[in-house]
Parts: C-alpha cells; sequence; structure tokens
C-alpha cells in the first residue's frame, strides 16, 4: 500500500485532462487526411518523374535508334539542341541533319516522284541520310572555325542572299510566291531555309578564308591573264589542274543558273574579262569573258578556282577519327552525288 496518496485534481485540472482526450480524439479525424495528402505529392512527382524518364529514353529510342525523320521528332529536335554526330569537338545539331536529309529527299521526290516502300526505295533513304550527315558535319566544322576565327554571318546577308535567290529563273519573285515555291520543293519554312543560307554562306567564309592556295592561283591568273591578253583558254592551259574552263559555245539566258557567270558577263563589254568574283553557292572563284552577249542573253567563256583546302581539313578529320556519328547508316551503294541537292539549285517553276 503506497504511503503516499495522489493528490485529488482540483476542476480546473480535470477539465484540462477531459480536454486533452476530447482533442487526441479529433487529431484521429485529422492527421491521417494530412498524411495522405503528403503521400499524394510525393507520389505526383514520383509519376512525373518516372514520365519524364520514359520521355527521356523513348525520345533517345525514336532517334538514336529508330531514327525517326518524322514531323515530331524534326520539331522536338528544333526546341531540343540534341546533338546527331561530333567533329573536332563540336557538336553536329540533329536539327541541322534532319532539315538537311528532309529538304534534299522531298526536292528529289518532287522531281522524280515518291520512293514509295520497299529495300530500293529504303536504300535511296539510307544513301540520302548518309549524304545530309556529311554535310552537316560540314556545316558545324565551318561554324567552328567561324568562332575560332571570328568569321561572322549577318542576319542582313543572310537577307540579301533571300532575295537574290527569289530572282532564280530571271523572274524576281514575291515572298509569297517564293516561299511556295520552297515550300512545296523542299517542304521548307522561311525560318528554316534562312537557316540553311546561314549555314552555306558560313562555309563559303570559311572556305575562303583557311584556303591560302586559292588565293596564290588566283594572283598566278590575274597575271595570266594581262600575260595572254584575256585568252581564258590560254591561261587554263598553262595553269592546268588548278583551275577549270568552261565556255558556253552559244547565247544563254542571263539569269542562267550557273553560279552567277551570266549575270557578271551581262555587266562586260565584248572582250572584257571581269574580276575574280566569288560564285554563287561560294565553292571558287570565276573569272569570266565575254563573248556576245543581246539585251537577255550571254554567250562567255570562264575559268574557276575551286576553293579545296577546307574539304581536306575535313577528309583529314575523318581520317584522324575526329568525326563520331551518333546513329548509323546501311551499307549502301549508290550513284555518287545523287544524294546532294544544293541550296542554290531552287526550283522555280511552280
Amino acid at each position: 500500500m503506497s504511503l503516499l496518496k495522489e493528490k485529488p485534481k482540483t476542476e480546473r485540472e480535470k477539465v484540462e485532462k477531459r480536454r486533452e482526450e476530447v482533442l487526441a480524439q479529433g487529431r484521429k479525424f485529422k492527421y491521417p487526411m494530412q498524411y495522405a495528402k503528403h503521400r499524394l505529392i510525393i507520389n505526383t512527382v514520383v509519376v512525373a518523374v518516372v514520365a519524364i524518364v520514359l520521355m527521356v529514353v523513348a525520345g533517345w529510342a525514336m532517334l538514336y535508334k529508330l531514327q525517326d525523320t518524322g514531323n515530331m521528332i524534326y520539331r522536338v529536335t528544333q526546341v531540343i539542341p540534341v546533338p546527331v554526330a561530333e567533329v573536332d569537338g563540336a557538336k553536329v545539331r540533329y536539327s541541322d541533319y534532319l532539315m538537311i536529309y528532309r529538304s534534299n529527299l522531298q526536292a528529289a521526290e518532287q522531281q522524280g516522284g515518291q520512293l514509295g516502300e520497299g529495300a530500293d526505295a529504303e536504300m535511296v533513304r539510307e544513301a540520302y541520310k548518309e549524304a545530309a550527315m556529311e554535310q552537316a558535319v560540314m556545316y558545324t566544322y565551318a561554324l567552328k572555325l567561324g568562332r575560332e576565327q571570328n568569321i561572322t554571318v549577318t542576319d542582313e546577308e543572310v537577307t540579301a542572299a533571300f532575295n537574290e535567290h527569289r530572282k532564280v529563273g530571271g523572274v524576281e519573285r514575291s515572298e509569297e510566291s517564293f516561299l511556295k515555291i520552297i515550300r512545296d520543293n523542299f517542304g521548307m519554312s522561311k525560318t528554316e531555309y534562312r537557316r540553311m543560307l546561314y549555314l552555306t554562306l558560313m562555309k563559303s567564309k570559311v572556305a575562303q578564308a583557311v584556303d591560302e592556295h586559292a588565293q596564290d592561283v588566283v594572283k598566278q591568273a590575274e597575271q595570266l591573264i594581262a600575260e595572254k591578253e584575256g585568252d581564258l583558254w590560254a591561261v587554263a592551259e598553262v595553269l592546268g589542274a588548278e583551275v577549270e574552263y568552261e565556255a558556253t559555245g552559244q547565247l544563254v539566258d542571263n539569269m542562267n543558273v550557273d553560279g552567277g557567270r551570266s549575270n557578271k558577263a551581262m555587266t562586260l563589254e565584248v572582250g572584257q574579262v571581269s574580276d575574280k568574283f566569288l560564285s554563287s553557292n561560294g565553292d571558287g572563284y570565276y573569272f569570266v569573258k565575254l563573248a556576245e552577249k543581246t539585251d537577255s542573253q550571254v554567250n562567255y567563256s570562264s575559268i574557276k578556282i575551286t576553293f579545296s583546302e577546307f574539304d581536306l581539313q575535313v577528309a583529314s578529320l575523318y581520317d584522324e577519327g575526329k568525326v563520331k556519328e551518333y546513329i548509323t547508316f546501311g551499307e549502301l551503294q549508290v550513284e555518287e552525288g545523287a544524294a546532294e541537292t544544293p541550296v542554290d539549285d531552287v526550283p522555280v517553276e511552280e
């Protein structure tokens, strides 16, 4: 028997005790709801993370395993700058690769009909993919060298090139009609076409900057033109493989798609030889001599000094293993050059 007796509780203490008992009973109903909300938030976060992971995995599979080239995956690559390859440490944008591939393929189908299905059609598509990859690698390397050498292409230069392309075929089309031609023949929007022009102009500028040999040949050509009294054939015989000689042999349209030679010839007098000028697709220098002309036609001869150093550098990068492609292509045998559609050669007939 305890010697100490519990002190009788006061009325106030009894009320407090009862109050705690009532509150404790209430907590049984209150806190389970809080715990449920907490679990709901955790579950939501977990589900969201899992969904994101699944989307990333699915996207990776679509890009690098299935190599989807459809509209949806193309739009995704335009928003998310995922790489398709690497050249000398610079990432090649998947969107650039797809833009080149899709536009070249559509141009080919516009000219030769839909490829359809089957092994042969798949071989052709694979060839276009491989050609697009090579072009994307070259453009990316040009961008890399451009950054290193502070070579830039301004919006004004792109706009000037865009407006010049509207004149292809001797007709200066409205922007609306020209964009329709671009969309129908290449499946490209104005933004995409301007991107292609930007890449082309950058590659052209870089090719000029790195090709010291071409500059030396230009000096030799200028000296020989003076010595040979403007006889470009005689100049070509001396320079041999350093230049390419061509002559129309007849009158052609002054807006002929020929790298800008017809346009330049139209500005000359008969027998006059032009100063060097850059070809419209930026792959070399031309000298042009006018033989005859009318109001809308010209007959001319020309020599071309092609830029080669940039292409040699890219080839060396492949040989040295400095080009890493993240997707693979089948072993295909197709006619060389069949999968290339330069952006300069814009179809002009609707």
